[in-house]
């Protein structure tokens, strides 16, 4: 059996089972595109995890858990008489041939910075308002921030040099002690995301992922926080009775753990 029957056998498997669960199983008859909203955003989150871990069976299980959910939701649309999983794959298949018209037509381009900008005037042919409309409301806000630079950017508003940034980022730090001095928190808490916005920018322009770059802190502070509270109880000690002094003594102990 060839790849594409294996997987068009595997697919068409999912939908009877889909079908056959919805129509025998109690906890999936009751499931709505509510009900399954959070559900899939676990998923998501779960998938990224994995991919995050380089865990390629944990990938394996997870992008299964997200075609089982993108099944349902075509499932339940059908039944309400919305549209079919059928119709949803012409769709993207549809929309993919027309984004793409220097594969399917006889449009020309250099690079990848030649087919994004290509993307998004076809995006506003297409009817979008704006080329920001596409990014989701409700996107974590440093994604967001992303998408946003991003998309701007493929239309011109970017800056010339990261020289620029950077004074940029400067010059909100500097707004942000400001704010600091005038003790008014809602200025405090917006120049704080003016300058969060600017060191996202500032890592387009260093080429880093600001969202990845992040979640590596976060996971190196959780390795040594976990190293501190396994060094306290080693020495027969309550961690949160030390003072902070003895605290910070654990962290510089597991910080040096790591350079060795």
């Amino acid at each position: 059996m060839n790849n594409m029957n294996a997987h068009m056998e595997q697919f068409n498997r999912l939908v009877n089972i889909m079908d056959e669960l919805r129509e025998k199983c109690p906890w999936d008859q009751k499931q709505t595109i509510e009900t399954l909203r959070h559900l899939t955003i676990e998923e998501t989150f779960e998938l990224a995890d994995a991919i995050l871990d380089k865990d390629w069976n944990g990938i394996k299980e997870e992008l299964g858990d997200l075609m089982l959910h993108l099944v349902f939701y075509a499932k339940i649309a059908s039944e309400q008489n919305h549209f079919t999983l059928a119709e949803s794959l012409e769709s993207i298949c549809e929309k993919l041939i027309r984004r793409h018209p220097h594969i399917y037509g006889d449009v020309k381009v250099e690079n990848e910075e030649d087919v994004k900008q290509n993307w998004e005037k076809l995006k506003l042919k297409e009817g979008k308002k704006s080329v920001l409309s596409g990014v989701p409301k409700s996107l974590p806000a440093l994604v967001k921030a992303i998408r946003l630079q991003d998309k701007s950017r493929q239309v011109g508003f970017e800056w010339k040099n990261i020289k620029d940034v950077w004074l940029k980022v400067d010059e909100e730090l500097n707004e942000l002690k400001e704010a600091v001095e005038t003790e008014k928190q809602d200025d405090i808490e917006a120049e704080f995301g003016d300058l969060l916005f600017s060191l996202v920018n500032y890592a387009r322009f260093l080429k880093i992922d600001p969202e990845l770059a992040l979640e590596r802190t976060n996971r190196k502070f959780i390795d040594r926080f976990n190293k501190m509270e396994k060094m306290a109880e080693a020495e027969n000690k309550i961690f949160h009775d030390l003072t902070l002094e003895e605290q910070d003594e654990l962290w510089n102990k597991a910080k040096s753990k790591e350079i060795q």
